[in-house]
This record gives structure tokens, sequence and C-alpha cells, in this order.
């Protein structure tokens, strides 16, 4: 199939329709061998690679809206694996890997773009804080670069540099990171698994799970019972309330995380940039947009929008950092649902409910955790044993004392 510019204005004059759908609109069969709930970025991955990895094929995931609707549609589209723990460095690099073939490996342009991250050094302390980070992540295979002041200035003289309160010192800087195109990545996953067999069911909102002696049978939705002999959750911020029908109370909160978006300008930031003096981060989108966002609203909520002081903290971590931001129109934001777990590292395990297994507690590393956590939560699902590189997301961890506390990833709720 050609698609030329001449397709394009052609299809547009006669009502697009001749683009052939990316996947089947697939009514649900009475069982199957694995049910997946949530068809965001998770829960399709995880489809993905139960059908091409594990041979899976009679996998259905379940929506209740439409597929993407959810947090991966919603995010800053930033991709990474900078962390310091070694219950977490390993996987996000895996997952680093997976993006970097990802492309090629779903015949699909997700727009992965390895512009290079910054994480800016304010103090001395800091300073020797990514030092550590930076070596943590070089032991898992991992790129790193601590960058001195003039080194920095050299590739982003667009900074306040000399902000009184707080000055740039350097920055950690992992080449290999950078964003992709998030609904490219949720339509590619979606191809892939449709082609492979597995039904896409939209518009089927789960209500309940039928558990019989401890063993799960399946799920209970808007468009009847559908039997499962295994039933995977991945529903980002809906965590709580979805594995609530299952009477399972899990250690999270939900909480929204707003993003920003300007009008389209010419080119200027190459490179995503975080700063380390107030929670802010930004990159340039191919479009021209500054996409931007900070911390979450400090109050729990299902509702995909937040308040206006968060918008003004936001802005002011901008101003700080790159006083010429305060010159762009913000074109529009957004609001996505994160499940903040207690430390603020993931849950991809097995729960007391004999074949009802969990993936959640993102947290801020949802989008960037998309391929190693789909194949991470295929793995467990075909195998009943954890992928190497998840082995420590534990859903007990909590109980055990086995945390990973991983605040410095993000900021964290004040959770009781």
């Amino acid at each position: 199939m050609q698609f030329s510019g001449l397709r394009v204005v052609r299809e547009a004059l006669r009502g697009h329709r001749g683009w052939a759908p990316l996947w089947r609109d697939a009514a649900p069969k009475p069982n199957y061998d694995i049910v997946v709930v949530g068809g965001g970025g998770h829960g399709l991955a995880t489809a993905y690679y139960l059908a091409s990895v594990f041979r899976q094929t009679r996998v259905a995931v379940l929506e209740k809206g439409w597929l993407g609707s959810g947090n991966i549609g919603r995010n800053t589209t930033i991709i990474r694996s900078n962390y310091l723990l070694p219950g977490n460095q390993p996987f996000y690099e895996f997952s680093m890997k997976l993006w970097e073939g990802l492309e090629q490996e779903l015949n699909f342009n997700a727009m992965v773009s390895q512009r290079g991250i910054f994480n800016l050094i304010h103090s001395d302390g800091q300073r020797d804080a990514y030092r550590r980070r930076g070596n943590a992540m070089l032991l898992s295979g991992a790129d790193a670069r601590l960058l001195d002041r003039d080194a920095l200035r050299g590739m982003v003289p667009y900074l306040n540099f000399d902000n009184a309160r707080f000055p740039i010192k350097g920055a950690l800087m992992q080449p290999r990171a950078g964003t992709a195109r998030h609904d490219g990545v949720a339509w590619g996953y979606a191809r892939g698994a449709d082609r492979r067999g597995v039904d896409l069911i939209q518009n089927c909102e789960v209500t309940g799970f039928r558990i019989e002696n401890g063993t799960v049978k399946g799920v209970e939705t808007t468009r009847g019972f559908i039997g499962a002999g295994k039933v995977g959750v991945a529903v980002a911020g809906s965590s709580g309330r979805v594995m609530g029908l299952a009477g399972m109370r899990l250690p999270i909160e939900s909480h929204v995380l707003q993003a920003f978006v300007t009008e389209g300008l010419k080119p200027v930031i190459d490179h995503v940039i975080t700063f380390g003096a107030g929670h802010f981060y930004i990159s340039q989108s191919d479009k021209g947009g500054l996409v931007f966002g900070g911390d979450i609203d400090g109050y729990n909520s299902y509702a995909q929008r937040g308040n206006l002081p968060v918008v003004e903290d936001v802005a002011e971590g901008g101003m700080a950092l790159m006083p010429m931001i305060g010159r762009a129109r913000l074109l529009r934001s957004w609001g996505g649902i994160m499940d903040m777990s207690m430390d603020g590292s993931p849950i991809i395990d097995r729960t007391p409910v004999d074949g009802l297994y969990f993936n959640g507690g993102w947290c801020y590393g949802g989008f960037k955790a998309t391929p190693a956590s789909g194949y991470a939560f295929a793995h467990l699902l075909a195998t009943d044993c954890p992928h190497g590189t998840a082995a420590a997301f534990r859903l007990d961890r909590f109980a055990r004392g086995y945390v990973i506390d991983e605040r410095g990833a993000g900021a964290q709720p004040n959770l009781h």
C-alpha cells in the first residue's frame, strides 16, 4: 500500500473511506485462556507479547472506552532508564532496549526519538547523588554522563545558569533517553496483537470478578460474562477501583498528574530537560509545541483534570529554569490518573486469588515502562514466574519490609 502525499489528499477529499482499520472491532467470545483488563499501553503490550513471544492466542483485551483512551495518551512521552536502585534500574534498562527496537519489531512508526535527557544539578550534594545514580546506571548496562557547568552550557545555553536561588552547576545526562509518540505506541501494539489473533474488545467495562473457591473463573462486564483461565489487570489509575471488585485493597492512591503543551514554535529544545530544584520537565514535540509537566495534584481523584495551584507551580518551575518560556502561549492542558504506590515503584505480581494477576502502581514511570511492563506481565501470565528484571515488584513487599524506595524518581503524595 502506497502512502504518498497525493493519496493523503485523495482520501481527505473522499472522507477517508479508503483507509483500512488497524485492528478488528472484535466481539467477546464466551471464554479465553487469558483476559487482560485494560486497553492502554501496558495492557496492549502484554497482549502483544503473550501472542508474539509466548504463543498465547486465545487472549482478549477488555477496554471500558476506546483503546488508548487512558494514560497512554495523557502523558509527556518521555522514555528513560536513569534509575538508581537495583530493583528498578535493570527493569527500566530492559525497557529502554525494547524501545530501541520497537519500531522494527512492530513495523510501525512510534516516533522514538533518542534525543537525550538532562537531570540538572543545583548543589554539591545533588552532584554526589547523581554521580551515584550514574554509576548504578552504568553497572546495569545503561549509559550515563556527568556534565559540568561549562559542558552543559555549551549544549543548552538558553537555561538560567545564574539563577540566584537555583544556580545550575551541571547535569546527569542519559544520551539514549528521549521521547516517543504515545498514541502511536498504543496503535502499534494494538495492530500487532490483533494480527496475531488477540481479540481487542472496546466499550466493555469490567463490573466484577467471578471467583469460586479462591479461584477466578472470569469477569462480569457490560457485555456479559467472559470466562477466563487467567485474568491480568492493568488499568493504571483505576487500579484501586477495579481490584476492589475482587475484594482487594491495594497500597495505592490515585492522583491527577497534569501536563501542558504550548503553541508550535521553531526548534529550540533539542533534549528532554528536568529541573533538579523543583519538579518540572520539558521537551519539544515534532510539531513544535513545548510539552511539560510537574507535580501531581495533592488530593485523591479519578478526574482527568487538575486544579490551578498546580498549574501555577509548574509554570513557576518553568520560569525559574528558562525565563524565555514565559513568552510562549499555552495551547492546552490535560490530566492523567496516576496510581501512586507507597514506595514510588510498581507492582507486577500474582494476587491471593488464584488466576488473578495485577500490574500497577507505576507512579511517574508508566509510559517509559510500557514495553518492559508488557513483556514482564506476559511472562508472568504465561509461565506463572516473574520475569528476572521484575522480580522485586512483589505485591507483598510492603508487609515484608522489602520496599523499593525510589522517591527520587518523582514526587510522592502523603500516603497514609
